[in-house]
């Protein structure tokens, strides 16, 4: 979160126990990827905590480059093929995994090109206007067309996806990141980031619906099984 040192951590610790919670109540290893969201926001966002502990006191700032590297790799690198991972796992049609797989390998290679860059080009931070603006000098095409293609690999695939009340999760990303575009333009990547971590409820709440439906089935299963 870019609003300050404490909300960050706050937000982290909150996100965690989040994430403990989604994970406490997954069954299927395929669901993992997906259950992990929250915990991974929940780094991440601790992460930017430590970036303004090391930007508001120079005597911290020799580790200044630790948390800022955490934040863009999750940022610019994990994301993009995590969520688009996390929807192929989930999806339970044959189908749509096909369409799925393909965002899968756009992320792929957007994840490998942000690699390439961020080892390539120095990073940076610095608070303006009481946010955090993160600092790279990537090639202005180059910003242009992988922000196009991260909205379209992070948020597409959940409309894609078949499971119940992923579309929600994909109408909130798009909520956000729009919103942040329009009010936050200069620090879009921190300040969304924080709105897709307090999407991280309705992930549970995927989950344990996803959960619900899996052991009606099996009981619906069961109870034929036992009639016949």
């Amino acid at each position: 979160m870019c609003f300050s040192l404490t909300a960050s951590f706050g937000s982290g610790v909150v996100l965690a126990g989040i994430g403990v919670v989604t994970l406490k109540i997954t069954r299927k290893p395929s669901h993992l990827i997906f259950a992990c969201i929250p915990i991974l926001f929940a780094i991440q966002q601790i992460s930017e905590g430590f970036v303004w502990l090391t930007l508001q006191h120079p005597e911290y700032a020799r580790w200044q480059s630790i948390p800022i590297h955490v934040f863009m790799i999750f940022a610019h690198i994990v994301w993009p093929f995590w969520i688009t991972l996390s929807a192929l796992l989930l999806e339970p049609r044959a189908s749509r995994k096909k369409i799925l797989a393909m965002f899968f390998g756009v992320a792929i290679f957007l994840s490998g090109s942000e690699i390439y860059y961020m080892a390539k080009t120095p990073v940076g931070a610095e608070i303006s206007g009481h946010h955090i603006q993160y600092l790279f000098d990537y090639p202005a095409i180059y910003v242009t067309i992988t922000g196009f293609v991260y909205g379209l690999v992070t948020i597409v695939p959940c409309f894609i996806s078949s499971v119940k009340r992923m579309w929600l999760l994909g109408v909130c990303f798009t909520v956000s990141l729009i919103f942040s575009a329009l009010f936050y333009k200069v620090y879009l990547l921190s300040v969304w980031c924080f709105f897709a971590a307090i999407l991280s409820i309705i992930i549970y709440l995927i989950i344990d619906n996803h959960q619900k439906l899996q052991k009606l089935l099996l009981k619906t299963t069961s109870t034929n099984k036992t009639d016949y």
